[in-house]
This record gives C-alpha cells, structure tokens and sequence, in this order.
C-alpha cells in the first residue's frame, strides 16, 4: 500500500501505476514502509493534516527510500513550472484576468504578484543594460588634463571591471593624432564663430567645459552641482558614457519605487472602488505585462527585419503596438468594470498623471546618480 505523502504527491492512480506495474517492485524494499506522522517535527504541534497548523511545515518524512524524495523534488519543481507558465501565459493574453482571479482569492494556481515583478524586472532591464553598452557618446577633445584624470581613475582598485573597460577604450580612441608633417598644406576646418567673450571666459568650442555656471549669478548649490557633474562626467564630457551606464543601473530601483504611486494615482481616480491593496496587485501585474510585452516586442522587430520586406514588418511592428495599449485599457476597464467613456477618460488622464510621475523619478534618479559617490 502506498504512502499517504506519496499518494498527496504524485496522486492514488499514479502511485498504483508504480507499484503495481510489472518490472517495478525491485524499485522498492520490502521493508521500506512510510513512518505516518503524529506531531511536527518543527514545533511539536499535534498534526491533524498534511501541514501543521501551527508553523505550516510540510508532515513529511525524509528518512525513507530515496525514490520519495526524488518524486518530491519533482513535484515542488513540476508544481512551480506548470504554475509559472500558466501565469506569463495568462498575463500576455489577458492580463485582467490575473488580477481578477487574485483578488477573488484564487492564488494558489498562479505565482506571487511580486516575485513575478521582480524576474520581469530583472530580465527587462539586463536587456536595457546590454543594449547601453552599445550606446557610444561622443566626448569633446581630451586634453592633457582630462587624460590624467581618466589615468588616475583607472589605478583605483575599487573601479568595476566594466568601468575600467570603458575608460580604456576610451583612452584608445580619443589617443593623440600624428602630427602632420611641414610640407602638408592642407586647408584647416573652418571653425564655428565665436565671440570674443566666449573666447576668453571659456576657450575654445571644441576645449570648453561640459558643464558650467555664471561664475557672478551662480549659487554655492550650483556650483556644487557643477564640481559634481565635471567629475561624474569628465570636465568635457569624457565619462558620459560611463554616467549614463550607471544611470541605466539605477532605473530598475526608480520603478520599484514608481509602482506604490502608480498604485495611489489608481486610487485616486478610483476611490470609491477597491482597497489600495487591490491597485497594488494591479499596478505589479500591468508592469509586469509591460516589461514583458516591450521584450517580446523588441525581439519580434529584430526578428522581422532580417526575414520579412521593410513596409510589411513595418505594419506589423505597429499591430503589434497598437495591440499592447489596447491590452492595457482593456485591462483597466475588466479589473475596474466601469463603462467605455469613463474608462477611456480615466486611462488618459491616469497615462498623463504617471507619465509626469515617471518623469519626475528620471529627474531624480538622475540627480541621485550625479551626488552619490
């Protein structure tokens, strides 16, 4: 007779199929025989179940043969693929059935709002940071001083071995042309005009500092932020790169923190509808949609433009934008069940009040970036 855990495991019919199948029983001891637990062996509270009322610890016994523990280890990792694949899959097609099912108290089938956030998040901006390192900024001309400075950074012990890349490549490109030789009378570039001012408070287009303030209007504040951003951004723009690599590093925090406002503009323009609790779990399943429909996306266009002709992957790259606002305003007018006008005005006037939001994280997020060291 089969164990009680192996039966809630793998299911009565399949452990008969085990054990009454021919070739089989010398997969099995005579003796090994399940011992029924009584108490938890965690806290010691009477088991009237299968998990312990108390602690919610599973009333299995590991000391048995090891062909139970392998068919619990593969049914907690059956369990947790079927259930991840049911929910991306219900998450792509109809997004407000997700929320709807969980907040009607059917969870157990579907992965946890958060945890699947986070590995969207996670996939999405590793993808957005391995399209940055293609990024290539231009930098105003090196001179000797910015030359040492990148020198100087490269010695630091504690620079990030994709940093240090980059400064290094960068020394190679911007390295000093030959000189050209006496008897070359090549016309020189005509240079931009400048005025005389200019000329004497800051040098040169090509040699002016990247960022810089009225010395006589300026505020101690300003020139901060001046000292600050010449030395996150080279004084001529020689770190751009580097700055904005780091910039990229820090937005998947940003939005994090942009998903509890999302949540409260939600509320606001719901407020006789659901608890914030409920806009919340919204608010992580429709940016969760989001990140994973921009990748799928993003890898049809790759797709499209090396197999099919420019004006039909053209239409169907729009198709397929078109298909993923519409996704959303359905999804905010089936989880809210308000009519088409009044769905319709609240999805533009929710979309201009969180881009502002977003906007707004940018600003700060960039001005984090520029003052910590």
């Amino acid at each position: 007779m089969a164990d009680e855990p192996a039966k809630i495991i793998l299911g009565d019919t399949a452990i008969t199929a085990i054990e009454q199948a021919p070739g089989r029983r010398w997969f099995r001891r005579r003796n090994d025989r399940q011992r029924l637990l009584t108490q938890c062996e965690n806290c010691g509270a009477h088991l009237t179940g299968h998990y312990c009322a108390q602690c919610g610890q599973a009333a299995v016994d590991y000391r048995r043969s090891f062909r139970h523990v392998i068919a619990d280890v593969l049914d907690s990792f059956l369990n947790w693929d079927s259930k991840f694949f049911a929910t991306v899959g219900l998450l792509i097609l109809k997004p407000w059935r997700l929320t709807n099912e969980f907040l009607a108290g059917k969870r157990v089938r579907y992965v946890n709002p958060l945890r699947l956030y986070l590995l969207a998040s996670i996939l999405f901006f590793f993808a957005v940071n391995y399209g940055a390192k293609g990024l290539h900024v231009e930098p105003g001309k090196l001179g000797p001083k910015d030359r040492a400075e990148l020198e100087a950074d490269l010695k630091r012990e504690d620079l990030p071995p994709a940093a240090r890349d980059k400064l290094e490549a960068l020394l190679r490109e911007s390295s000093p042309a030959p000189a050209p030789s006496p008897s070359t009378n090549a016309p020189s570039p005509p240079s931009a005009p400048e005025t005389d001012k200019q000329r004497q408070e800051y040098g040169k287009i090509g040699e002016r500092p990247f960022v810089v303030f009225d010395s006589k209007s300026s505020t101690p504040f300003e020139r901060w932020i001046e000292a600050r951003a010449k030395e996150k951004m080279g004084e001529h723009g020689t770190k751009m790169g580097l700055f904005i690599a780091t910039l990229f590093s820090n937005l998947p925090y940003m939005m994090l923190c942009c998903i509890p406002l999302f949540a409260f503009v939600l509320k606001i323009l719901y407020i006789r509808r659901h608890i914030y609790i409920d806009h919340l779990i919204y608010a992580l399943h429709i940016h969760t949609f989001a990140y994973v429909g921009i990748m799928l996306i993003v890898l049809t266009t790759i797709g499209l433009n090396r197999v099919v002709p420019g004006p039909i992957a053209g239409w169907i790259i729009a198709l397929l934008w078109i298909a993923f606002v519409v996704q959303i305003f359905s999804s905010i007018r089936r989880v809210y069940r308000q009519g088409w006008f009044i769905s319709t005005l609240k999805f533009f006037t929710g979309g201009l009040v969180y881009l502002i939001v977003l906007a707004l994280a940018v600003a700060a997020t960039f001005f984090v970036t520029l003052v910590l060291p």
